[in-house]
């Protein structure tokens, strides 16, 4: 994360507070994470440099940049069409060539293109996106915030093995990291618009 410069990844009005353990505007309703939120997301995915990512929630780009130097590849996936394009200029000016950005729902993953071994999300799912857990390689690692009455939970499910029924939660190991703050995952594995 400390090779990442974060502040071109915000607004130039937010950029003096760039590094504060917050969560910023960057437009279009959306935010950028705090840091600590992308490291825990990091952590959780227990990355070793050879897998192939599915990003969820594109936003400025940053997550992207930050999975892009411990992952082989990165697929991310933006709803919002201005956000996906600024995102993928300024990666290909920062000179990070292995992160592929897509204009679709998110929620849906990208199927096509399945399996991942880790999959990141950054947007709260009304509950464990079926759709995402089935396109875990086994062994993989899906990390994305859960709504509950309290908060919402950054959670981390792993696939144990590549049988099992994920809407019943079968063949999957659940860990909460804890409580945290994200928009609302929008499409067809979240909410409506």
């Amino acid at each position: 994360m400390a090779t990442v410069p974060r502040e071109l990844f915000v607004p130039q009005r937010h950029r003096r507070r760039a590094y504060a353990d917050s969560a910023l505007p960057i437009g279009h309703g959306q935010t950028i994470s705090q840091p600590w939120i992308v490291a825990a997301i990091c952590q959780a995915l227990a990355l070793e440099g050879s897998e192939r990512v599915l990003e969820v929630g594109t936003g400025s780009g940053y997550s992207a940049a930050v999975l892009a130097m411990v992952a082989a590849e990165v697929i991310t996936v933006e709803r919002v069409e201005e956000l996906a394009v600024a995102a993928s200029q300024l990666l290909a000016e920062l000179g990070v060539d292995n992160v592929e950005v897509v204009v679709a729902d998110g929620s849906a993953g990208l199927p096509d293109r399945a399996p991942y071994e880790a999959i990141a999300v950054h947007a709260t799912a009304p509950s464990p996106p079926t759709t995402l857990i089935e396109q875990l390689a086994p062994g993989g690692r899906l990390v994305v915030p859960i709504a509950t009455d309290a908060a919402d939970m950054l959670t981390v499910f792993r696939r144990l093995d590549g049988h099992g029924d994920p809407k019943a939660a079968d063949g999957l190991e659940r860990t909460v990291i804890g409580p945290c703050r994200f928009v609302p995952l929008i499409g067809s594995e979240g909410y409506p618009e």
